[in-house]
């Protein structure tokens, strides 16, 4: 990748493009997350999932499409665009997303993607509910597959997954919102805020032992910015100031560091540059929620600087980050 930038530039949109419509039209290789309940289940990707089989993986393929959804709406005048259209005309059909709809809609699918790949899907939809195309509707009946599994998980789950990788519950409610909002959906939303609430009102003083080597997200700074995204900002802003009180003072200095990838072609080291960019994500957010004066306010941007100039240059590269680490570095460029 070229040399970094604090923000989307029209180039970066168009690398971002690029790397995207290289992946989620590649099959293989695949990993897949399917329960067989019998010989008829055994299917290539393509044949189990007409429109997300490339990418590696499922919610990758999912998010890939996300980017380049995203990207198109910001630069509509990018090289890439009619590559865009084309893929998106011929993929969001009502075959396709039908096929999509009875995989996820099978008793057996019930913890398909949970949640992670709920979300992404969501955070999707709201996406494409932006562009004046008939994509939106014709997704549609897979979006609220997704919107139903969370009104169906979120009563049960007594407990958040306090974790850096797709298990996160945090990730999952802070993206889904995105849906919430951009749907009307005040219900889903309103189940969003008090389930975030039961999980994480009474957090304090953070201790952010983190990362491990698996982790693509902060377990830490995920829920911050799930809570961020789902309360009033002085209510927010009262709630950090108890489960990070010392951001000033750079404490946990864990969080400040950014992570050192020692080998970008295993699948799981790769992800930390995955966490540094999450990381500069929900910095920037958060850095834009405090008060001017807040003295944590220029050290938390300085974190962020830190964490996206770590990452950005190897977005691209070995298939094990590249198929999916320019979404990530698209949500910590858009951010704050």
């Amino acid at each position: 990748m070229s040399s970094p930038s604090d923000r989307l530039t029209p180039e970066l949109a168009s690398q971002f493009a690029r790397i995207a419509l290289g992946h989620v039209g590649r099959e293989y290789p695949n990993k897949m997350d399917t329960v067989l309940t019998g010989p008829a289940d055994v299917k290539s990707p393509r044949q189990q999932h007409p429109i997300y089989f490339g990418s590696f993986d499922w919610h990758s393929c999912v998010h890939g499409y996300w980017t380049l959804a995203t990207v198109l709406r910001l630069y509509p005048e990018i090289p890439e665009a009619g590559a865009i259209r084309a893929l998106f005309d011929a993929s969001f059909t009502a075959a396709n997303v039908s096929a999509e709809t009875a995989y996820a809609a099978r008793p057996a699918s019930r913890g398909f993607e949970r949640p992670y790949g709920w979300a992404w899907l969501l955070k999707l939809q709201a996406e494409l509910l932006a562009h004046d195309a008939p994509w939106a509707a014709t997704h549609q009946p897979l979006a609220d597959v997704f919107a139903r599994r969370f009104r169906d998980f979120l009563p049960i789950a007594a407990y958040p997954i306090r974790s850096g990788v797709h298990s996160s519950t945090a990730f999952a409610l802070a993206l889904a919102s995105d849906y919430a909002r951009a749907s009307g959906d005040d219900a889903l939303l309103k189940l969003f805020h008090d389930r975030a609430l039961s999980w994480h009102a009474e957090d304090r003083d953070a201790q952010a032992w983190e990362p491990s080597l698996d982790d693509f997200l902060s377990a830490t700074l995920m829920t911050a910015e799930c809570l961020r995204r789902l309360l009033p900002p002085p209510e927010f802003r009262r709630w950090l100031a108890a489960y990070l009180p010392r951001l000033a003072e750079r404490q946990p200095a864990s969080l400040f560091t950014p992570a050192r990838p020692t080998d970008r072609s295993d699948g799981k080291i790769a992800h930390l540059d995955g966490l540094n960019l999450s990381r500069a994500w929900c910095w920037r957010e958060i850095a834009a929620e405090l008060d001017s004066d807040d003295p944590a306010r220029p050290i938390v941007q300085d974190a962020a600087r830190a964490h996206l100039a770590a990452a950005l240059p190897h977005v691209a590269g070995d298939y094990m980050g590249e198929h999916w680490l320019a979404s990530f570095a698209l949500l910590a460029l858009l951010a704050g």
